[in-house]
C-alpha cells in the first residue's frame, strides 16, 4: 500500500475518553475520579485529551462538574486538553479556568441537528461563527466535530455532499481541525473511504481527523481504509467507552487499545506506551464496574493474569 503511513510517528491520537467516554454514564462518576483518569492518560505519551465539556449540565449532568475537572488535572508539558463547548456562554466558562483549546460541533444530518440541538445546521454555525472568533482573537486553537457523517439515527442515510458541506465551513470559519464522526457506528470501510475522500477535496488531509464508532464491528477496518487514504490524527476513547446520548443504540467508541495495537502492528508509531494505557482501561472499567470495551485490554489483562493496575 503505497500510501500508507509512514513507521515514523505520524499519526496523532485524540483521547476522547473523559469527555465522550463518560458523558452518558448513568452513574454519577465523581470529578476526582475524572481528574484521575485524565492524569492517567497523561502518562501513557498521549499528547492530545479530550479533559471535558462546558454544555448546560440540565443537558447532560454527568459533565456539570467541567470546571472543577479541568481545574483539577494536571497539565502535563506537551499536552493539549481541549473542551467541547456549545455556545458562548460555554467557550466562557471554558476560558474562566484557562483552557486555551477548544472544540465546537455541527452535524451533517438536519434531522440530528433538529433532535441534538433544537436547531437547524444553519442556526447552529450561526452560533459557533462568534465563539470561533472569539477564540482567535483570544489566541484559542479551535477544533471541529462533525456528527452523523455515515448514518443519522432520524433519517438514516446521510449525503456526502452535506458532510463536505459542513467540514468545509467548519475550516472557512477557522477550525484547525476538523474531526469526521459516525455517531451512530453505521459505516463500513468503502464508505468510509468514499466520504473522508471527498471531504478532502474541500478541506486539507492534513487539517483532517476520524471518529469511529464500534457499533457495528466496523471501526478498525474503517479507520485502517483511512489511514490507507491518508488521513493521520484518530480520535479513540480508552476501554472503548462512550456512545452518544442522542443517538439511540451507539455504543462505544473504537478502543484507543484496539487502535494502538494495530498501528503498532503495523509498525507505526504513535508515542503512546499501550501496556499503560491498558492499565488505565482496566482500572477505568472497574471504576464503572463493566467489561472492559477493549478486546486488546482483555487480552493484555488475560496474560497478566488479570492483575490491573
Amino acid at each position: 500500500m503505497s500510501n500508507a503511513p509512514a513507521s515514523d510517528g505520524a499519526v496523532r491520537i485524540v483521547e476522547v475518553g473523559a469527555r465522550d467516554g463518560l458523558q452518558n454514564e448513568k452513574q454519577t462518576i465523581p470529578a476526582s475520579a475524572k481528574i484521575a483518569l485524565i492524569d492517567r492518560l497523561s502518562a501513557t505519551g498521549l499528547r492530545s485529551i479530550e479533559a471535558t465539556s462546558f454544555v448546560s449540565p440540565r443537558w447532560i449532568p454527568q459533565l456539570a462538574d467541567a470546571a472543577e475537572v479541568f481545574s483539577g488535572i494536571h497539565k502535563a508539558a506537551g499536552v493539549s486538553y481541549p473542551v467541547l463547548v456549545p455556545n458562548e456562554h460555554g467557550y466562557a466558562r471554558a476560558r474562566a479556568v484557562g483552557a486555551t483549546e477548544i472544540a465546537v460541533f455541527a452535524a451533517a444530518s438536519e434531522a440530528f441537528s433538529q433532535r441534538n440541538i433544537n436547531a437547524s445546521i444553519s442556526e447552529s454555525m450561526a452560533r459557533i461563527a462568534p465563539v470561533i472568533r472569539q477564540a482567535k482573537a483570544d489566541g484559542v486553537r479551535v477544533r471541529g466535530y462533525v456528527s452523523t457523517v455515515l448514518g443519522c439515527p432520524y433519517q438514516g442515510a446521510v449525503a456526502v455532499a452535506d458532510v463536505v458541506r459542513v467540514a468545509a465551513q467548519l475550516h472557512a470559519l477557522g477550525c484547525y481541525e476538523i474531526s469526521l464522526g459516525d455517531t451512530i457506528g453505521a459505516g463500513t470501510p468503502i464508505q468510509a473511504r468514499t466520504m473522508l475522500a471527498a471531504v478532502a477535496e474541500a478541506v486539507p488531509m492534513a487539517a483532517l481527523a476520524v471518529h469511529f464508532h464500534d457499533t457495528r464491528g466496523q471501526a478498525l477496518a474503517n479507520i485502517l481504509a483511512c489511514l490507507e487514504h491518508g488521513v493521520r490524527v484518530i480520535d479513540a476513547s480508552v476501554a472503548g467507552t462512550g456512545g452518544c446520548p442522542y443517538a439511540k443504540g451507539a455504543s462505544g467508541n473504537v478502543a484507543t487499545e484496539d487502535v494502538l495495537y494495530m498501528l503498532h502492528g503495523m509498525g507505526i508509531s504513535t508515542g503512546v506506551d499501550l501496556d499503560a494505557l491498558a492499565a488505565t482501561g482496566r482500572w477505568l472499567s472497574a471504576l464503572l464496574g463493566r467489561e472492559n470495551g477493549s478486546k486488546v485490554g482483555r487480552a493484555l489483562a488475560g496474560s497478566s493474569n488479570g492483575e490491573a493496575a
